[in-house]
């Protein structure tokens, strides 16, 4: 529980911030948030959800108590964030002006994954010419390129080697001194497969293990969420999870800001695929790079297996991949209708042939890593084995992690689904060149989270502007499995919403399911209606949708759209800004992303318009088989998900708005369902309490 002097010490920088804050203004939303994360942090095992507005502050009223509640019970404070945005405006600028004004000393990191940092193994080896990377009958197995490269991506490579080798460049791809292609950025960095750690003659410089001697050393860590989840997720031991790359997480204080993003990349991190004929074709590599270790190392046998009993092994994995793509293609005749053929499995029930293979080739692929990790470890341990010692270490490393995703997918496909709990997610597609991909993943966050997470952690708060529906946070807690004596809290907006903004809902006679008569309806409000000398944003729930109302609208006004798409998101934005205050109109075309963290305050955003309801893609296989579930159990899958899932995004959309107490402007929504569905009057009052006009159908 927060101590006497804890408090005080919060009280006592909130008034050094008050004071030294040019234009600080308090905010009765701000001090609840400051003291229901103090207290929740400060209990043992406390979780807290806290939806805070724009303008509240938050940032600052989390830093506040977190880091005076973490220095009291000297843990760490971990913040994760969602996007590189947030994360360099917390290191950049919001962390340190706290830290000097409150008159603060503490260590901060940000954390990355490995894909972030450069890897000074692979750049050298990429920096020698492709064809001296050989020099061995096995060399296009573990050859870095892995085509010819251009002009432009050599230079790339020796701009960079440069600039590391003068440290001018810290490693961070993030700051490259040379925009990097697709094929030179795979390159240059590594997975923590192709990684070997302490092995590696670059270990003393490499970038990410010098940020990670600094996530030690730090008190606060900035990390993105994705980081935090795998670290979560990470074995320690055989009973603990976590505290592989951050901090131990019974020593650790999360807040997870921008949390209405957690359940998805949590189930994003438990989910798994096996491309068939992608497997069975990398068998062959695979052997070709295992011949190699054997004979590098110069071993009869590695694992107690000769190179002949490795080789049965390998065909025996390959053969069980042949079986069930033809089990798969006698079960499965795709309909010629279909333009990316699915076969899901109805509540997650595979047939039991199917099943049956599964089983099979999960024992073969998990024998065969567990034979594939000591390999490695017999490469990686070899006393000066060269160039080839380093290219063999990658290449198993990466071959390892694919062999994971099978052994996790066989697993996934084989194993029962616990009782009285959602099933897994188990179906199949198939590619346009027709080959077949099999897939699996959780269809909810929570049973992962309860165990890694709340279960695991110190003390957790999620905040975010936009986590309830209308105050309603059943929906969010169920997808994050949130303990049941959580602290759930919806702070009113700081701002003067009912006269700052207007939500319009105008009189179109056409719903969103007639596409055509829809797109042609709102091309036709947006070029009577829409103000096309001020900033707009137009909102589209379906790029087929936003490319038919650009083809609709009259020329003289597409001129003045900037379509998501056409250039990066930031130069569209930055060209935005400069066309407004040149004085001259600008309007914004943009699909759930641009809903979502763009910051356009005053006139930069004058007007949103969403053009229909963001109800998800009722066909993605996760949550089909999640509703069927419900369904199942006698359950409502539109009203206790769709509907609140779609209230959350709506209030994103609408925070596009009103992004300081100065703003002014209109929300116009050109979707009726609102008045004539049943669930449509939940989802108005639900939004903020802007002034309503809702105009009648004549």
């Amino acid at each position: 529980m927060l101590t006497d002097d804890t408090k005080a010490a919060i009280r006592a920088a909130y008034a050094r911030l008050k004071d030294g804050l040019a234009g600080f203004r308090g905010r009765a939303s701000q001090l609840k948030m400051i003291a229901e994360v103090a207290k929740a942090l400060g209990e043992p095992g406390g979780a807290a959800v806290i939806e805070a507005p724009t303008g509240t502050g938050k940032s600052m009223a989390y830093l506040i108590a977190g880091l005076e509640v973490a220095r009291a019970q000297k843990k760490k404070l971990v913040i994760a964030t969602a996007t590189v945005a947030l994360q360099e405006q917390l290191v950049q600028r919001d962390i340190p002006q706290y830290l000097t004004l409150c008159g603060v000393e503490a260590k901060v990191a940000l954390a990355k994954g490995r894909a972030r940092y450069l890897c000074p193994r692979n750049l050298r080896m990429a920096g020698s010419e492709p064809s001296a990377q050989g020099g061995f009958e096995f060399d296009a197995d573990v050859a870095l390129w892995a085509r010819p490269p251009a002009e432009r991506d050599t230079k790339a490579v020796a701009k960079l080697s440069a600039a590391f080798e003068s440290r001018e460049w810290n490693g961070d791809i993030d700051t490259s001194p040379e925009p990097l292609s697709d094929l030179v950025r795979g390159m240059v960095t590594t997975s923590a497969g192709g990684c070997t750690g302490r092995k590696c003659g670059a270990f003393a410089v490499c970038p990410f293990f010098v940020a990670r001697r600094l996530i030690g050393e730090a008190d606060i860590v900035v990390a993105n969420q994705d980081l935090v989840l795998a670290d979560l997720t990470m074995p320690r031991d055989e009973d603990t999870f976590g505290g592989v790359i951050l901090p131990k997480p019974e020593e650790t204080l999360y807040i997870f800001d921008e949390a209405h993003h957690v359940p998805a990349k949590a189930i994003d991190r438990g989910a798994a695929d096996v491309h068939l004929a992608t497997a069975v074709r990398r068998i062959g590599r695979l052997q070709n790079q295992i011949h190699a270790a054997y004979s590098l190392t110069d071993k009869e046998s590695i694992g107690n297996l000769s190179l002949e009993a490795g080789d049965e092994k390998l065909m025996l994995m390959s053969g069980s991949l042949e079986e069930i793509e033809r089990e798969i293609r006698m079960s499965w005749t795709p309909s010629s209708s279909e333009t990316e053929p699915v076969f899901r499995a109805s509540l997650g029930q595979l047939p039991e042939n199917w099943k049956m293979h599964a089983e099979h080739l999960h024992l073969v692929t998990k024998d065969i890593q567990r034979w594939l990790r000591t390999v490695r470890r017999t490469v990686v341990e070899m006393e000066a084995g060269g160039p080839t010692q380093e290219a063999l270490s990658r290449e198993l490393g990466v071959a390892l992690e694919r062999l994971d995703r099978q052994v996790r997918t066989w697993y996934a496909w084989s194993s029962d689904d616990r009782e009285n709990a959602p099933p897994l997610a188990r179906w199949v597609t198939m590619t346009p060149e027709q080959q077949l991909v099999c897939h699996a993943s959780a269809v909810s966050a929570g049973g992962l989270l309860r165990t890694v997470l709340w279960d695991n952690a110190s003390a957790v708060v999620m905040t975010s502007a936009t986590l309830s529906a209308g105050g309603n946070f059943r929906g969010f807690a169920d997808s994050v499995g949130l303990p049941n004596d959580a602290v759930t809290l919806s702070l009113p907006s700081p701002f003067d919403l009912e006269k700052q903004a207007t939500l319009t809902v105008p009189a179109l006679t056409t719903m969103p399911d007639d596409r055509e008569g829809h797109a042609r309806e709102v091309s036709g409000w947006l070029a009577k209606n829409l103000d096309w000398d001020a900033g707009n944003l137009v909102l589209f729930t379906s790029r087929a949708k936003l490319d038919r109302v650009l083809q609709i609208l009259p020329i003289e006004f597409v001129r003045k759209v900037r379509a998501q798409g056409s250039l990066s998101k930031a130069q569209l934005i930055a060209e935005h800004r400069e066309d407004i205050e040149a004085g001259k109109g600008s309007t914004l075309f943009g699909l759930a992303s641009f809903g979502e963290g763009l910051d356009l305050p005053g006139k930069l955003c004058e007007t949103v318009v969403v053009t229909q309801l963001p109800f998800a893609v009722p066909t993605d296989p996760v949550g089909a088989t999640y509703a069927e579930w419900l369904e199942s159990r006698g359950r409502n899958p539109f009203i206790e998900v769709s509907v609140p899932d779609a209230t959350r995004i709506l209030t994103q959309y609408c925070g596009r708005l009103i992004r300081t107490e100065t703003d002014t402007g209109r929300i116009v929504l050109l979707d009726r369902r609102v008045i004539t569905k049943r669930y449509g009057t939940g989802m108005l009052r639900a939004l903020p309490p802007f002034a309503r006009n809702i105009e009648r159908v004549a």
